[in-house]
């Protein structure tokens, strides 16, 4: 991964992979699969894989986005020498965010969850699913959704690897973005095997939704105290 630690990539790509937001939205996705298609298993694998392909590319497109977009406002600005550690305030402003909602939650969280206003609209979006081949291609789409929730790590990441060529960033931001939807292909292989239902993932979602948020802020907090000392 030439000058960029793994244990750097994997700790903001874990906090990014236990936000709620991706949770609900696939488990919503499943349930539309399964009450469209109540005997047929593999269409929920299909779905699952499709949804979390297209998810994995369209991340990868903005993860590309956001390099160069950094990579611009260094030449431009002459901010590389404060990059680094502005990154790190970031991050330590996203962990408090994220620790306020595990201790005080309210939906729609600013930097944390999903905007309230925006959910009818997705739901209804999920809610018309009835194959893999449309579970893609709203995946595509509806990453639109998942941004305000997620891109807070995914910036961050960006911003660090904004000190190298694309090329040289390529294989850590496919790491990522693997660890980034692994949780849906576990959710996807759960429901697929008969070991829960996709109603079940939205309830465990509900239920664990502050454990979920104090999991995120305490490693972004970390990550971004790490940053500024530099020790990470």
């Amino acid at each position: 991964m030439h000058d960029i630690p793994l244990a750097k990539i994997l700790s903001l790509a874990v906090a990014d992979a236990v936000n709620p937001c991706a949770f609900a939205v696939l488990g919503m996705m499943l349930v539309s699969i399964v009450a469209y298609n109540p005997d047929k298993k593999s269409s929920v694998a299909w779905a699952g894989l499709a949804f979390s392909a297209a998810v994995f590319i369209m991340y990868l497109i903005y993860g590309l986005v956001i390099i160069k977009s950094f990579q611009l406002m260094q030449y431009v600005t002459g901010i590389r020498p404060f990059l680094y550690k502005g990154l790190g305030i970031v991050a330590v402003l996203l962990g408090l965010l994220q620790l306020k909602d595990a201790a005080f939650y309210k939906p729609g969280g600013l930097s944390t969850e999903m905007p309230v206003r925006w959910r009818p609209t997705l739901q209804g979006i999920l809610g018309r699913i009835t194959s893999p081949a449309g579970a893609f291609v709203v995946g595509l789409f509806v990453t639109v959704f998942l941004l305000p929730c997620t891109i807070g790590p995914y910036i961050i990441m960006g911003g660090m690897l904004s000190f190298v060529e694309i090329m040289q960033a390529l294989p850590a931001l496919l790491l990522y973005n693997l660890v980034f939807v692994s949780p849906m292909l576990a959710i996807t292989l759960i429901v697929y095997v008969g070991l829960g239902s996709a109603g079940g993932v939205l309830a465990w979602k509900d239920r664990s939704i502050r454990v979920l948020h104090l999991i995120a802020g305490l490693v972004m907090l970390a990550i971004g105290v790490a940053m500024w000392g530099e020790w990470l």
